[in-house]
């Protein structure tokens, strides 16, 4: 298709600006997923914000579903529409969203049949228990449309349409925000309006997506789905590495939330909570500019356009090494203020939270090209690969450095876990890159 936005020749400059908006509804997502953090830290208290990350694993396993659905049907989508085949495409597209919004309605009704278990599995203390009842209880109406949110801002980049997937994006925030402050301040609603801001943040960016693709205009919109399971299973295979991510953000947590509640109670969980959310934030940049350039690796691998495909990772791994050396400077420096958003700084939470940060920040040094190198294996249809690296990276190298260095060396054990998983596993990801451009690019 000659006016497909994917189809011309890339350059670092062009390939920013076209990532640029998915970029910047990331890094928007990851600010308005703060707010909830923000707001229940300084109106209710650090125990309310101890829950949310209790409870937290919930979301991941849901944003990680709907991850895995658009990754891994977006590397088919856009290798179809690269192929030509774009009727074939419309209709894989249609049948990867139905099935995300039906994976929503199961996890809905699963979890509204067992909110207690689920959260005295997750490990609420005692004191924690009824903030997690209600954050959770009320959260978990919400998660088909959490579901088809995440789908949408990654299809809408494939349909050529980045900027949209922005706007709604912005217009999501921005009603969480003043809903956030409506509910738990004036209305007074506690940690349950937190979850309802966020709730109603999951519905306009699932709502405008759906009708924006039921118009029928553009290069992907909805049609008549085809009963093919092939493709979920191929969608389900090709994203299964994001998948894992997010299961592994999920068990990180949890071993996170444990060292921390058996080194220093809820106090350190309210720390750790801090850094987990705050380095949410900051990886959302690595996260938004690969989501951005996926289509582009996808579209030009369907081709066969070697070339271009060269040109795309080249310039996508010199931009990944700028902003990794940037948003390492800025969590170092800027790690102190972003803490203070959550505690004052007389707190022990905040006194606990500034001391590892100093410590965490390293990772971001190696976490982009991490990200970069699983979200390009997906985009070439190597999920195997992709699942692999994500799975050594997180459960193998993360989650054991969580279970073993803080039995070494303590609270400092916590800390180093991330930088050095993070650390560890990028000469990996560098060393699969280089394999693949030898035998595929050369």
């Amino acid at each position: 298709m000659a006016d497909d936005p994917l189809d011309r020749d890339w350059r670092a400059g062009s390939l920013l600006r076209f990532a640029l908006p998915s970029m910047a509804m990331m890094l928007f997502m990851g600010l308005y997923t703060m707010v909830d953090t923000v707001f229940v830290a300084r109106f209710v208290d650090t125990d309310a914000l101890s829950a949310i990350n209790i409870v937290c694993p919930v979301v991941n396993v849901t944003v990680g579903l709907g991850t895995m659905l658009a990754t891994g049907g977006n590397a088919i989508v856009s290798r179809k529409l690269g192929a030509g085949a774009a009727r074939e495409a419309r209709q894989d597209f249609t049948l990867v969203v139905l099935t995300g919004g039906m994976a929503g309605l199961i996890l809905l009704l699963g979890g509204l049949l067992w909110t207690d278990g689920i959260i005295s599995a997750l490990g609420a203390s005692p004191r924690l228990f009824p903030y997690c009842k209600d954050y959770l209880g009320t959260l978990l109406c919400f998660l088909p449309a959490c579901i088809l949110q995440t789908m949408f801002a990654n299809l809408f980049v494939t349909a050529g349409r980045p900027g949209l997937g922005l706007g709604l994006s912005l217009a999501a925030g921005a009603a969480n925000i003043l809903l956030d402050y409506l509910f738990i301040v004036p209305l007074g609603m506690g940690i349950r309006g937190a979850a309802l801001g966020t709730g109603f943040g999951y519905l306009i960016p699932a709502v405008a997506g759906a009708l924006y693709f039921f118009r029928g205009r553009g290069t992907l919109f909805f049609a008549r789905p085809r009963r093919d399971g092939a493709v979920i299973l191929e969608s389900c295979f090709n994203g299964s590495s994001e998948m894992a991510g997010q299961l592994a953000s999920a068990v990180t947590t949890f071993l996170f939330n444990r060292a921390m509640m058996d080194l220093l109670g809820e106090d350190g969980v309210a720390a750790i909570t801090i850094l987990i959310y705050a380095q949410f934030l900051l990886n959302t940049l690595f996260l938004g500019f690969s989501m951005g350039i996926a289509p582009i690796v996808g579209f030009c691998s369907g081709r066969g356009d070697h070339a271009r495909l060269r040109a795309v990772l080249s310039a996508g791994g010199g931009i990944i090494a700028g902003m990794s050396a940037a948003v390492f400077g800025f969590s170092f420096l800027g790690g102190p203020w972003l803490i203070r958003l959550f505690a004052g700084q007389a707190t022990e939470v905040y006194a606990i939270a500034a001391r590892g940060f100093v410590i965490f920040s390293f990772s971001f040094l190696f976490s982009g090209g991490n990200l970069f190198a699983s979200a390009v294996f997906t985009a070439l249809s190597k999920g195997r690969l992709s699942a692999v690296l994500s799975f050594l990276r997180t459960f193998g190298l993360l989650a054991g450095g969580i279970l073993l260095l803080p039995r070494l060396w303590g609270l400092a054990g916590v800390w180093l876990a991330a930088p050095l998983a993070e650390g560890i596993m990028v000469l990996v990801s560098a060393a699969c890159l280089g394999r693949y451009w030898r035998q595929n690019l050369m």
